[in-house]
């Protein structure tokens, strides 16, 4: 089994669920499998489950139990799995404390990873992705850095990106504006604000009236999405009306 850190707002999370012994739920984070078996201790004999996560080392944790599924994919994909399963309703560079390839995919059969991103991407582009995705204030300064220093030498791992951008940060923030950085570039690869907006739209289509949606989110960047969605329907936090005027949230 991968070791993963204890569930996140797990009893939160539980209490948001209400779990009903018979209901069908979504982990669609399944990770080290956490909240799934805590659900699963909630579910009597008519109860499903099913899991997704992409990554290949969450595979490890797969829980065997009749009224469990697992599924090796983006969260995104949650409709069509939904339909497949017949419910009717190693380090790779993530973490700034390690020395790695600069990887960050969720899914390794992608071809796009933080290393082709921070040696092949242009110094525009990596300011607005730094900018966007990290809410680096010196997002100009920090791709700049980087655009002249790949020209003497390729960045191929974490520390290699590191040691470039520590100089450019007070001490007392260092590991905060590496995080923000890191957090950029692992949204940027994984495609995750898209693959979470895609979620969002289904989950609402699939959920059966009555039903519950629980997320978790991990920066500010998903927060605002998610609040704007449940608050009104859309993701600019423009409030969307039907035919007869009458508001859809």
């Amino acid at each position: 089994m991968t070791q993963y850190h204890n569930p996140v707002l797990l009893q939160a999370s539980l209490e948001g669920l209400h779990i009903r012994p018979n209901g069908i739920y979504v982990d669609a984070t399944f990770g080290g499998g956490g909240h799934s078996r805590v659900i699963l201790d909630r579910l009597g004999k008519e109860g499903r489950l099913l899991g997704f996560d992409q990554d290949v080392d969450a595979l490890a944790n797969n829980i065997e139990d009749s009224r469990f599924d697992f599924v090796a994919a983006n969260f995104s994909h949650l409709t069509q799995y939904l339909k497949y399963h017949k419910f009717d309703t190693q380090e790779r560079g993530f973490s700034i404390r390690t020395d790695a390839r600069l990887d960050m995919r969720m899914n390794q059969s992608q071809d796009l990873d933080a290393h082709k991103v921070i040696n092949t991407y242009s110094e525009d582009k990596l300011r607005m992705l730094f900018f966007a995705y990290g809410e680096l204030k010196n997002s100009k300064t920090i791709s700049r850095t980087i655009v002249e220093a790949r020209e003497e030498r390729e960045i191929i791992t974490t520390m290699d990106l590191i040691e470039l951008v520590k100089p450019l940060v007070p001490k007392r923030i260092e590991n905060k504006i590496l995080a923000q950085l890191f957090q950029a570039l692992r949204i940027e690869v994984n495609d995750e604000l898209e693959a979470l907006k895609s979620f969002l739209i289904q989950a609402n289509e699939v959920l059966v009236q009555g039903g519950r949606l629980v997320c978790i989110s991990y920066h500010s960047l998903e927060d605002r999405l998610v609040k704007r969605y449940f608050q009104t329907g859309s993701f600019d936090g423009e409030l969307e009306k039907d035919f007869y005027g009458n508001p859809i949230k």
